[in-house]
């Protein structure tokens, strides 16, 4: 291979460790990886994701919020309830991992 090629590979694996920096990051909050992981396995609207992970509202929409900044879910509104489900292939592919190391029941 040469340096021009080594070059460019260089640059494109220094962008693609900054964008799992990032992603990591984000994931980098408990709160925000309990409602991922709760995503993960099924689409959920915010109250479902209150009772479920014990999160109270206001941080609840805190989280959400950086979720959606960071385009790992997506909402959906049915009524008054918006739903929340993992936008990112990448996002899912990590909380599945995640889910069967840490949140699975035994």
């Amino acid at each position: 291979m040469d340096k021009a090629n080594l070059t460019l590979d260089f640059e494109l694996m220094r962008g693609n460790a900054t964008h799992a920096s990032n992603f990591l990051k984000t994931l980098a909050n408990a709160d925000r990886l309990l409602l991922l992981c709760q995503l993960s396995q099924t689409e959920m609207c915010v109250s479902e994701l209150e009772t479920a992970t014990g999160i109270k509202q206001p941080t609840l929409s805190q989280q959400l919020t950086v979720l959606r900044s960071e385009n790992l879910v997506n909402t959906r509104r049915d009524g008054k309830q918006i739903y929340y489900s993992i936008s990112s292939q990448e996002a899912l592919s990590i909380m599945q991992l995640l889910y069967e190391q840490f949140c699975k029941k035994n």
